[in-house]
Formats: structure tokens, C-alpha cells, sequence
């Protein structure tokens, strides 16, 4: 199924806002990457600032703790064309990317990862929590000139953080089926979807090495998409925010496709579903700073601690 989706403008205005989240008192909260903040958004449109986030915040997720946990890229060049705001290499000075964590309520800021097994992290951009209380990160790297880093899966449990798939091509989106058994990862370079078998909390199953990823290919984008991040629904369905084609696709787990809503935005970066139901999209159309909301075809998959 193919469509244009109807939606309605939350808010506008944000400087590329990306890691939509839903807040337990029904706000929600986004980070706004080039406005180097966390921003809630009251059921009125209303902003407020949260904390000032100096670099790039990107994903975002509620841990055990109630606190929002946002992976930091460290920072962008940015450029305007054709009225469309999108990032143009690391910003200067960039050094490297964070894992950050952040009171809600005060708007007070820990830093709490900016390397693992002694190498830094240049571009921490998605996260999830599993029903542990342990979280998965995508590292995506950055492109420097004629080269580009590698980039990787990381999981982080009591304080601890380790390496689990490797090397990834710009790996963006992270999401858990409904049952914790696949932990899903979307390539941004080459539009595709990867899926690892979990085996226990922080443990995949042995890389397949015929892989260039060590993951199961569900599917690839045809023509000129980019994947960027992702939301899972209740009944298993991936959905995938996409980039160039802006728009939202929804696979199944067999990479078979069940729809296609189109934007007005070539950089469609994110959703989160939110409502009683559980049946109404927030996506973050970054390039014209909007976050807008539809009602959604399925149910999403409730993420845990929110």
C-alpha cells in the first residue's frame, strides 16, 4: 500500500528536530540537532526547552530511571538549499560523539560515554532499551573528506559497554521486536535493513560471516532511498523513516513491503507512536523543522520504561 499520509503540524519552527518521544504525562519531547537542545512540546504546540545539549543530540529513549538518555553525534556542518536545512559534514572542531543522560525535570546534563574498549564514538545516533534496563546504540560515524568511519552496534548494561556488530555503513535506526528476540538496524548508506538474533541480554548470536554486517539482510530500498530511523510496531511490522523519497516504509520481518506513506520532506528522519491507543505516528520532517502527527494504519509496539 502507497499513499500520500494526511497529517497535522505539532509544532514547527525546530532546527532539524529528530528522536520524537512521548513523554509519561503525554507531552512529548524531541531533540533539536541544530539547535543543539532537548525541546518538550506541550499537547498545544507550545516549546519549552528542557537542557541546552552543546554538539548534536540525535536518538532518544526514557531509561529505568525516568531519565532521557540521547545519543550525541558530537556536532554538524550545516547548509540551507531549495529551503531545506540538512547537514554537511562534521561541524568544526569535532572531536568525537556522547552518550548523555538528562533530568527531565531539572534539565540537568551527565555525560556518561564517549568511548568503548578504548575507541571513541564519532556519531552516536539511535537508541533503544530492552526490558533489562540495558540499552543498544548505533554508532554512525562520520565522513571526513575522501574517508568514512566504520561504523557499529553497541550495547550498555550496569555501566558497562561493549562492541556487538561490526562494521555497519552509517547504521541509524535501532528497535526490538515485540518480543526481544531481534534487534533490528537500519544502514543509511546503503538503504538497508539488518536483523540479529539475541540470545541473551547483550548477546547476539554468532555473525554470520558470508554478512558484511554479520546480521539477516530483511530487506533493501529500491532506487534512490536512504534509511534513516525506525519505530516497531505491535504486530511485529518495522517502520522506517526514509531520506531523498521522504516518507515512512513499513516491512515485515520477512522483508516483505505492507505500506508506503509519502512526506513532504526529503528528510524524514523518525517517529514514535504515541495516543491511548497507541495508533497515532509522531514523525519529525527535519529539513523543514516540523514535527507532525497521523493516525496510524496499526497499533506501535509500546517501548519499554515510557
Amino acid at each position: 500500500m502507497t499513499g500520500h499520509g494526511a497529517y497535522t503540524v505539532v509544532a514547527e519552527g525546530l532546527a532539524f528536530p529528530e528522536g520524537p518521544l512521548l513523554l509519561p504525562d503525554g507531552d512529548l519531547a524531541v531533540v533539536e540537532i541544530a539547535g543543539e537542545r532537548l525541546t518538550r512540546i506541550g499537547r498545544d504546540g507550545r516549546k519549552h526547552e528542557i537542557s541546552r545539549l552543546p554538539g548534536g543530540p540525535n536518538g532518544a529513549a526514557i531509561g529505568p530511571d525516568g531519565r532521557i538518555y540521547v545519543c550525541n553525534n558530537g556536532g554538524f556542518a550545516w547548509v540551507r538549499q531549495e529551503g531545506i536545512l540538512r547537514p554537511n559534514g562534521p561541524a568544526a572542531g569535532f572531536t568525537g560523539g556522547w552518550i548523555e543522560r538528562i533530568d527531565p525535570e531539572t534539565g540537568k546534563v551527565e555525560r556518561l560515554l564517549s568511548e568503548v574498549e578504548g575507541l571513541p564514538l564519532t556519531g552516536p545516533n539511535d537508541i533503544v532499551f530492552d526490558r533489562h534496563g540495558g540499552f543498544w546504540f548505533t554508532d554512525h560515524g562520520k565522513k571526513h573528506g575522501r574517508t568514512m568511519d566504520l561504523g557499529a552496534v553497541y550495547y550498555v548494561s550496569d555501566g558497562l559497554a561493549r562492541r556487538v556488530a561490526f562494521p555497519l555503513l552509517g547504521p541509524n535506526g535501532i528497535g526490538l521486536s515485540p518480543g526481544e528476540s531481534e534487534l533490528y538496524v537500519a544502514e543509511t548508506a546503503t538503504g538497508r535493513l539488518w536483523a540479529y538474533t539475541i540470545v541473551a541480554p547483550g548477546r547476539l548470536a554468532e555473525s554470520n560471516w558470508l554478512s558484511p554486517t554479520g546480521g539477516r539482510l530483511v530487506c533493501g530500498l529500491p532506487g534512490f532511498q536512504r534509511y534513516d530511523s525506525l519505530a516497531v510496531e505491535a504486530d511485529g511490522t518495522i517502520s522506517i523513516a526514509c531520506l531523498r523519497e521522504g516518507g515512512i516504509v513499513s516491512v515485515r520481518p520477512d522483508g516483505s513491503l505492507v505500506r508506503r506513506v509519502a512526506t513532504d520532506d526529503p528528510y524524514t528522519t523518525n517517529l514514535c507512536f504515541g495516543a491511548d491507543d497507541l495508533k497515532t505516528a509522531y514523525i519529525t520532517l527535519s529539513g523543514t523543522g516540523r514535527l507532525v502527527s497521523m493516525r496510524w494504519p496499526s497499533q506501535g509496539l509500546r517501548l519499554n520504561f515510557t
